[in-house]
């Protein structure tokens, strides 16, 4: 459920027309719900009912101050893959102690800088990367709490590009290894360990590769206590999925989720962290559109669009799908006609839809992508020389921008030339 609905025949964000976002900031921009980012958010702290649990929302999915900043007044935590998510977290207001520092890659600067700014724990990936945070740990004479991200070898059943939990992909030690990787964390100077961290996939639609993989986590925590080890919190990540297509089944509920974590690691009695992000601001936010020009071309028509895939990758990078709706709703009967719905940059790829059907359009109309809440804002780029699509967070009857468009004079300031130009 969302808060995007036509109200006398306008799509609303809440309680204001999304024509009057788009005539007072300009097209494109990204809009946020604050009323559905409560809901999801609150739906999956519920779902975990009265298990011991912190749910982490993940910034990458859409870090903005201000959305942070609404999940961290309701409670949230934050889960963070860089030094730059962790400081806009704590520009947030959410303390250190809430937030669980995760990624592949971290810098021995970033480990300093959230070992002295606080932070609830590091998910770690790798023997290199442990024995470097026991390093900056000692050398500052801190104690970093610690979990290690085990791969489970699962199939998640997603796309290529964000499965994350089987053998071939770049995340966490294999589960095999673990005990082994444990034993030497455990002997580290800097590194307390706390827990198991695990996550396999984004955008995942069915339960069963949870279970299986959580199933596998519930005996390795076993064994691990066997072997001596404190294992008092589990990082089940994030992934579970959204119902891009309205047309197609809806994946599994966060209750539903709920009850298969506590069927599967209940009787650990261990304090549950979970990440998810997709589904807390997917549908959460719109990103609305003009319509430049209607092409008619060889055996196709072409719906020409102000926004491109460096607002919106999605598309082009995961052949993703996004409904796209007018902001004038459709009278009833109207027939509707396929379209290629496309953008301005010049790349073949710069195409959202092909052979979509549309309502009839005309030169000027406004466009909603819903479901453009999560990794569309935060993986734009001035590709073609566009500048950086703005973001608006409407709550009730009020609107405002969190991130302004940047002018063509402040993104042309921030480079600068040689001296021997």
């Amino acid at each position: 459920m969302d808060h995007f609905l036509y109200r006398a025949g306008q799509l609303h964000a809440e309680d204001v027309s999304v024509a009057e976002i788009a005539a007072a900031v300009g097209t494109p921009v990204y809009i946020y719900s604050a009323a559905t980012l409560t809901r999801h958010f609150r739906l999956f702290d519920e779902a975990l009912g009265e298990t011991p649990h912190l749910v982490c929302y993940a910034a990458k999915a859409a870090g903005n101050v201000a959305i942070l900043k609404l999940l961290g007044d309701l409670g949230a935590g934050v889960d963070v893959v860089s030094i730059g998510e962790y400081l806009k977290a704590k520009a947030a207001g959410i303390p250190g102690e809430r937030i669980v520092f995760s990624g592949v890659g971290k810098t021995r600067g970033e480990m300093a800088a959230a070992l002295e700014g606080g932070i609830r724990q590091f998910n770690l990936e790798s023997e290199p990367e442990m024995r470097a945070l026991s390093e900056v740990a000692s050398g500052m004479g801190a104690v970093a709490p610690v979990t290690i991200r085990v791969n489970p070898d699962v199939d998640a059943k997603t796309h290529a590009k964000i499965a994350t939990g089987r053998s071939e992909n770049k995340f966490g030690i294999p589960i095999a290894k673990a005990r082994a990787a444990y034993a030497e964390a455990a002997a580290l100077p800097g590194l307390k360990v706390v827990g198991i961290d695990v996550h396999i996939g984004s955008q995942l639609t069915e339960l069963a590769p949870f279970e299986a993989a959580f199933t596998k986590v519930a005996q390795l925590t076993e064994a691990l206590r066997a072997d001596g080890h404190d294992i008092s919190r589990l990082d089940l990540g994030g992934g579970l999925g959204i119902p891009y297509e309205r047309s197609n089944s809806a994946p599994p509920l966060p209750v539903e989720y709920g009850q298969m974590v506590q069927r599967t690691l209940g009787h650990l009695g261990c304090e549950i962290e979970i990440e998810p992000g997709r589904l807390i601001a997917g549908n959460a936010g719109i990103l609305v559109s003009t319509l430049i020009y209607l092409k008619e071309g060889e055996g196709r028509d072409f719906l020409i669009l102000d926004a491109a895939m460096n607002d919106l990758i999605r598309p082009a990078m995961y052949d993703a799908w996004h409904d796209i709706v007018p902001l004038a709703e459709p009278a009833p009967g109207v027939e509707p006609r396929p379209y290629d719905i496309v953008g301005p940059v010049c790349e073949t790829g710069d195409t959202f839809a092909r052979a979509r059907p549309m309502p009839p359009l005309t030169e000027g109309d406004l466009v909603a992508f819903r479901s453009a809440g999560a990794y569309g804002a935060v993986m734009a780029s001035e590709y073609n020389g566009r500048p950086l699509v703005p973001e608006v967070l409407v709550s009730g009857d009020q609107f405002a921008v969190i991130r302004p468009r940047p002018s063509y004079e402040e993104m042309i300031g921030r480079d600068s030339l040689p001296t021997w130009l």
